[in-house]
């Protein structure tokens, strides 16, 4: 697999698209989720979307008139959650211009802070669909409706390329953001890609993955990882930050109730029982595995003090509901059907094209999904199932 040209959601805004099922992602809902006090957060829980109005409101702020600010959005993909990062940026900058309550002069100077936005993802991603977007959503982007006066001007780009490796000129950007990305790897790890190792029966790591193999994915996010920050450090200014939010684990064990490792196994259930079915080869499903890793917090910070390059100003957990529509905190399932069908819905969005269309072919996607939502559901009647979410704010060293 080359992850550079298959990894992609599934593309446009039909029923099984990305873009129509990927409300769990979605950045900056209210989230009646409870957050998971640690570390830094164990004093106060720090949400994202404050955490990044607070950066807009200070990295804003403390540019000079006639410059431009420049914000990324990495992993962006299509669909309704690529520009909400826009919107609220917008809005917040709008609110600081308009609290200034500067003389016109003054105020002729602060709209010529201008911002950049670039939206990163893939060559494979659906940029068309991003930019048909852009018009309906001027209004929102503005934070504002009708007004008379004109809020500072923003500009949108796309940026197709890997964020494991340089993207943007040396000291170039303000503020890089990433949700729900950077658990995707560059690629899988070389000896499962090429058959060397085998993890019979899983996709990722399941119950019965080989120790060596889980080193090797672990190794594989160590990689990426360390190139993520060391890329970004080069490209953001002096005092420039970098949002991150990405699925991880709560506990240092690979395999715990719930987390991501154990609906990509009820996943690889799903695809052997069409292998038991003579509707696909095994040796297919032996043969492929996610380009991904779901860290623990402690791996994370561990590499982030390692790398030298950033310092580490809020770091924590939150859980989100396996099911994208549940936004309730109540651990008991009260539709274990619907839900398991949410939940097959969002999933085939992430990975249609990516997992079904290129490795195990169109055929069978269908009767894949099917399967899965039954498997699913049987799975929620025992307990209700949540994703780990670590979130992390960073600012760019001075070392």
């Amino acid at each position: 697999m080359k992850v550079a040209i298959d990894l992609r959601m599934a593309t446009g805004n039909g029923e099984n698209s990305y873009a129509a099922n990927s409300r769990l992602q979605t950045s900056f809902s209210a989230y009646s989720q409870r957050t998971i006090d640690l570390g830094a957060c164990r004093r106060r829980p720090y949400w994202r979307r404050p955490v990044l109005l607070k950066a807009i409101e200070e990295l804003y702020g403390s540019l000079p008139p006639r410059s431009t600010m420049v914000v990324a959005d990495l992993g962006c993909s299509s669909g309704p959650n690529t520009l909400l990062v826009l919107s609220e940026a917008m809005g917040a900058i709008h609110a600081c211009w308009r609290d200034q309550e500067p003389e016109e002069e003054e105020r002729q100077q602060s709209r010529a802070v201008e911002v950049q936005f670039f939206l990163n993802d893939l060559p494979g991603n659906d940029f068309n669909l991003v930019f048909r977007s852009l018009d309906c959503y001027s209004e929102k982007l503005l934070g504002v409706e009708e007004e008379e006066e004109t809020p500072p001007c923003y500009y949108v780009a796309g940026l197709p390329g890997s964020y494991y490796g340089m993207l943007f000129p040396s000291r170039s950007v303000h503020l890089f953001h990433s949700s729900y990305s950077l658990m995707w790897r560059s690629k899988v790890p070389e000896e499962l890609s090429c058959g060397t190792l085998l993890n019979e029966g899983n996709i990722y790591i399941g119950k019965t993955t080989p120790h060596i193999v889980i080193k090797l994915f672990q190794e594989q996010f160590q990689k990426d990882f360390d190139l993520f920050l060391t890329f970004r450090s080069k490209e953001l200014v002096s005092g420039a930050r970098m949002l991150l939010t990405f699925l991880g684990r709560k506990h240092e064990e690979m395999l715990m109730h719930g987390e991501i490792s154990t609906m990509f196994e009820l996943l690889a259930k799903s695809l052997l029982s069409l292998v038991l079915k003579g509707r696909m080869e095994q040796e297919k499903l032996d043969s492929f595995n996610l380009p991904y890793y779901a860290p623990s917090v402690r791996e994370v910070t561990t590499l982030i003090n390692i790398n030298k390059h950033f310092d580490i100003e809020h770091i924590g957990l939150f859980e989100s509901n396996w099911d994208p529509q549940d936004d309730s905190n109540s651990d008991i399932v009260l539709d274990c059907h619907n839900s398991g069908e949410n939940v097959a819905k969002c999933v085939r969005g992430v990975l249609a094209g990516l997992l079904i269309i290129d490795h195990f072919g169109e055929d069978t996607i269908d009767e894949l999904f099917v399967v899965f939502a039954s498997i699913l559901t049987k799975h929620l009647v025992k307990a209700k199932a949540k994703h780990t979410v670590i979130f992390v704010s960073l600012t760019k060293g001075t070392h």
